[in-house]
């Protein structure tokens, strides 16, 4: 029997009509004026933030003399302090400007089984503090990153460094704060903006990063002697 074949039928099809933007707001011009506010925020914090330069210069110091002496700086922060955290410490164990030797550095915020691990056998609150206690030493020192500073796991992971003889240095926003209050000393970023906080963090990392990479690599150049 013959099967009669169908011919194929082309439908077709009108390309999609752009989209019409008219009467909706240029993303330009919206762009443009939040540029223009943020740079006048970050002008009116950078001013205040280098009349802190002294503050800034201790924090430096201490992380100095913590790498000098053959200890670690751990990091840790929650959110965009987590990836700040994160940051500083790459910036150390890598390089910042200059090739050098690699300083200990350890973000406390990437080991997703440890920080699974704590949070579902003991609770969030304890993920930094358990690995104060495991890898903390007397002479090292923890970097607390925080916007508010009122932050349960990082206020847990000071007590931590207490019993482990470990420095604590929090870089927190404007406001006063239990981490403040806990820190043996404190950078607070002239800022009560969390985005303008983060933004300033970011800068301290690289100041205070430039500040160590030029110091030690002084350092030992002068120890080679």
């Amino acid at each position: 029997m013959a099967v009669a074949q169908r011919s194929a039928t082309r439908v077709a099809v009108a390309p999609a009509a752009p989209p019409d933007h008219s009467g909706s707001p240029s993303y330009g011009a919206v762009i443009a004026a939040a540029l223009a506010e943020r740079r006048a925020a970050l002008d009116v914090a950078l001013r205040e933030l280098a009349a802190r330069a002294d503050e800034l210069a201790l924090v430096a110091a201490r992380l100095v003399a913590t790498l000098r002496s053959a200890n670690k700086v751990l990091v840790a922060g929650n959110g965009g302090s987590a990836a700040e955290a994160q940051h500083f410490a790459a910036e150390l164990v890598g390089r910042f400007k200059r090739e050098r030797a690699a300083y200990a550095a350890l973000a406390l915020t990437t080991d997703t089984a440890t920080l699974t691990a704590v949070a579902n056998d003991y609770g969030y609150a304890d993920v930094f503090a358990r690995q104060v206690l495991a890898f903390g030493q007397r002479g090292d020192l923890l970097l607390a990153f925080s916007t508010s500073g009122e932050s349960e796991n990082l206020l847990r992971a000071a007590a931590a460094c207490r019993a482990r003889g470990v420095g604590l240095v929090a870089v927190t926003g404007e406001r006063p704060s239990r981490l403040a209050a806990a820190a043996d000393l404190t950078l607070r970023v002239p800022a009560s903006d969390t985005a303008v906080i983060q933004e300033l963090h970011k800068i301290v990392t690289h100041v205070l990063c430039d500040l160590v990479e030029t110091e030690l690599m002084a350092w030992a150049g002068e120890a080679a002697r």
